[in-house]
């Protein structure tokens, strides 16, 4: 590890100049300098102190950053079949996100599980075939059928019926995640 690198990067992080980082753990800005620029080395002690300056612990000063990964493949997706209906989380672990995409597909005449009222907002694009979005107080849904999309706040209960005769398919999106 170039831990020179890394005091500098962590130091910038926290927009502490060299002055300032010196001064909070009682080392000279020269010294720092140095460190940054691997001319010399820390003690353990000393190290410790520059860590504890940045807000961290060693652990995590000496944990590698693992490069977040931006792009999913079939690979990574997570399927969950059931008798009427297959959900595809298609970004592995959305949960920890602030939204959720999942690829929802009906066969015919089934629903997807009711989602009782929660704070956020839904999107869903129908992909193919045609859904009705079944929402409390409507007896009748809303139709939406092979391209068209629909947006709803999560404040009411609502669930996706398919009625038609051949399977349809929804790309569902909810912030935050709930399935």
């Amino acid at each position: 590890m170039d831990i020179g690198a890394r005091i500098r990067q962590l130091r910038n992080k926290n927009n502490l100049t060299l002055e300032e980082l010196a001064s909070r753990c009682e080392l000279t800005k020269g010294f720092l300098s140095q460190l940054e620029r691997n001319l010399t080395s820390p003690s353990i002690s000393t190290l410790e102190d520059i860590v504890e300056a940045l807000g961290m612990t060693m652990s995590d000063f000496f944990k590698e950053d693992q490069e977040e990964k931006l792009v999913f493949t079939a690979n990574d997706y997570f399927i969950d079949e059931k008798e009427d209906h297959t959900i595809t989380w298609i970004v592995p672990n959305a949960q920890k996100n602030r939204m959720e995409p999942i690829l929802l597909e009906l066969e015919p005449g089934c629903s997807s599980q009711v989602i009782y009222p929660h704070e956020g907002e839904e999107f869903g694009y129908v992909m193919s075939g045609r859904i009705r979005l079944m929402l409390s107080g409507r007896k009748k849904g809303l139709a939406v059928k092979n391209g068209q999309t629909f947006y709803i706040k999560g404040d009411r209960e609502h669930y996706l019926k398919n009625e038609s005769s051949s399977a349809a398919r929804v790309l569902w999106i909810c912030t935050p995640p709930i399935f």
